[in-house]
């Protein structure tokens, strides 16, 4: 078990069966909960995107884990191939061995768990929390793809809200029909004006404000 000091970012290297990947900690003081993002197509732990909705929640009194679900060499691989982004049972697998390292590693802070994904990542998101039901509290899907979670939608628990460009058509109607396909806690918020990467002024502040809201409800 590692120590960590509070209040700093970390980086950390998480085994992942025959590989390692690179991931920046930080735990503010009295932190309630523990959100792992998980990142969409060609993106990674320095996402300029989800670091300004991680910096939000450390205010919030939530320790983050951004980390990358590629090796850099795997990600040579993607950019060539694009095969590994859409593998959500890999990425899937990976976010779950990310999960068991946080607790193991920082079992002392008893931190719940939760989920921010991205793209792609929003459907390895709900596909590893439909696996961990007892330790996955709480789901956050931004621009996500959840329907590429296919069958694993109707086993999740975890309250799950889908946030959604305003100008993102088509991601809407997949997030609806998602979103019909499962039991627990959910809802979609769209955010006016925004299109699929929230690069609009004020539509990413909006996303960290829902997310939040959302964690800080159920990350209890």
């Amino acid at each position: 078990m590692l120590n960590f000091t509070l209040a700093i970012e970390h980086p950390v290297i998480i085994p992942s069966k025959k590989v390692h990947l690179d991931g920046i900690l930080h735990i503010p003081k009295d932190a309630r909960g523990l959100v792992l993002f998980v990142h969409g197509s060609g993106s990674s732990r320095f996402s300029v995107r989800n670091k300004q909705v991680a910096n939000v929640l450390n205010e919030a009194k939530h320790a983050t884990l951004l980390f990358d679900l590629l090796t850099p060499e795997e990600e040579i691989v993607d950019d060539q191939t694009r095969e590994l982004r859409f593998d959500i049972e890999f990425l899937a697998g990976r976010l779950i061995d990310a999960t068991d390292w946080c607790i193991k590693q920082l079992i002392t802070h008893n931190l719940t768990i939760g989920y921010f994904g991205s793209s792609t990542g929003g459907g390895a998101a709900l596909r590893a929390a439909a696996e961990k039901v007892n330790i996955v509290k709480a789901v956050v899907s931004r621009g996500g793809r959840p329907d590429l979670a296919g069958e694993s939608l109707a086993h999740v628990e975890a309250p799950t809200l889908l946030i959604v460009g305003g100008n993102d058509e088509t991601v809407i109607e997949m997030n609806k029909s998602a979103m019909s396909k499962m039991h627990c806690i959910k809802k979609l918020d769209i955010v006016p004006g925004a299109t699929h990467l929230f690069e609009e002024p004020g539509t990413l502040s909006k996303v960290s404000e829902l997310a939040t809201l959302w964690f800080s409800k159920y990350l209890l």
